[in-house]
């Protein structure tokens, strides 16, 4: 075994948030916050297709620092509004310690970019929280420093914590990044978390996004994290991996059977 605290670990997340033992989870809505009306009409939907938990970054973190870096504070602000007004869970990013603060007043699960798993202080500060953590493996992370940047958070005392699958990089160029199916059985095995996978940046084209959602399921996922955006074509981040509402209403389809 990899791990040296989390092999087998009994950490049910809080059943306010989701019952996980019963249900996959699954996590929708748009890549970034970009205003109230469409995160109020993307919440609506996914809600009406059973949907639990609705995703809006409001700190983004880009490769280029001229492209949409997310609306923050006020990203927040809508997040919030839009929870209350159709009454849905939310996940959101905290990019540092401030940030974390922030996130923690609205978010019920608070999310760890890939760009940030190893940010080694956010981890701690993370791991003192007493809400569920979602963990993106970084975009070049192996296996066990995944699993390490896992146990920087239960270290200080928070073992809800959810592994997410997004792919990595190879020398592949014809998706954005490569869905690595095999981590989600091993991290199963080693630590006992639970995994969720997201093939929205796992493949960075809509296209792929169900097949490579019904083969995470059969790896033995916990759960799917899907990009859904009212028009992709218009979104400030990431359309071309985003899936509009008939793409979405398909894939809950299939995915249902």
């Amino acid at each position: 075994m990899i791990s040296k605290i989390l092999n087998k670990v009994d950490a049910p997340l809080d059943e306010n948030v989701i019952d996980i033992e019963k249900e996959k989870l699954i996590i929708a809505g748009p890549c970034a916050i970009e205003s109230y009306d469409q995160l109020l009409e993307t919440a609506r939907f996914i809600k009406s297709k059973g949907v639990k938990i609705l995703r809006g970054g409001a700190y983004k973190p880009r490769t280029s620092p001229f492209a949409f870096q997310g609306m923050r504070k006020e990203g927040l602000e809508i997040l919030k509004a839009v929870k209350k007004e159709v009454g849905i869970m939310a996940v959101t990013e905290a990019i540092d310690e401030k940030s974390l603060s922030e996130v923690y007043e609205v978010s019920d699960m608070i999310q760890i970019g890939s760009r940030n798993m190893q940010n080694f202080s956010l981890l701690v500060e993370a791991g003192k929280q007493d809400k569920p953590i979602l963990l993106k493996r970084g975009m070049s992370a192996t296996i066990k420093e995944w699993i390490h940047a896992a146990e920087y958070i239960a270290k200080q005392g928070n073992t809800k914590i959810i592994m997410c699958e997004r792919g990595i990089r190879t020398f592949n160029d014809y998706t954005r990044n490569t869905m690595d199916i095999a981590a989600i059985p091993i991290i199963k095995q080693e630590t006992g978390l639970k995994v969720i996978a997201d093939p929205s940046h796992g493949t960075g084209k809509r296209n792929l996004i169900l097949p490579m959602s019904l083969a995470s399921l059969a790896a033995g996922a916990d759960g799917l994290i899907i990009e859904v955006h009212p028009q992709p074509e218009d979104a400030l981040s990431d359309g071309d991996q985003s899936l509009n509402f008939e793409e979405f209403s398909n894939l809950i389809s299939v995915i249902k059977g």
